[in-house]
């Protein structure tokens, strides 16, 4: 099962390493991460998409609450959270199809970032639903390149 882990570490040198190297040891995969400084300079947050059975999701946390440098664990799985990624798509754009491709990106609010001769790069963000119709799309015309981000999450706010 898949668990979306938001973790607020100590931005110091090597708690990335010290976290990463906790989950891989115990043999779970780690299918996305993205970490960055938080409102507070002193602090990242970790946000980690972790492939495990509940048994060993529960062992992890429980490893990672250890760690002197983790101050705060937050399991998003079943929580109201906002996610979002942010992919870059280099596709194939002949002049004659550029603006067919240019429609897709508007449609999707997807912005082109970079024009070649022979293509054409697209910055979008959003959910895995929304990057992957995308990607569908866009390998109609020849995809030369894909990156993505790892994912970023955060509770919603409560509405009270």
């Amino acid at each position: 099962m898949k668990h979306v882990l938001s973790v607020l570490v100590e931005n110091k040198p090597g708690v990335l390493s010290r976290v990463t190297g906790l989950i891989s040891r115990r043999g779970f995969n780690i299918e996305s991460l993205s970490v960055g400084p938080t409102e507070d300079p002193t602090m990242s947050r970790l946000t980690a998409i972790v492939i495990a059975d509940d048994l060993g999701y529960e062992q992890i946390t429980k490893q990672l609450h250890k760690l002197i440098s983790v101050h705060k664990i937050t399991d998003l799985t079943d929580e109201a959270s906002i996610e979002r990624e942010l992919a870059l798509f280099k596709v194939n754009a002949a002049p004659e199809r550029r603006n067919e491709i240019i429609e897709i990106a508007n449609i999707f609010r997807a912005k082109i970032v970079d024009v070649g001769r022979t293509s054409l790069t697209v910055e979008a963000t959003g959910d895995d639903a929304k990057l992957k119709g995308l990607e569908d799309l866009f390998r109609a015309y020849g995809i030369k390149e894909i990156v993505r981000t790892g994912k970023v999450a955060l509770s919603r706010s409560s509405r009270d």
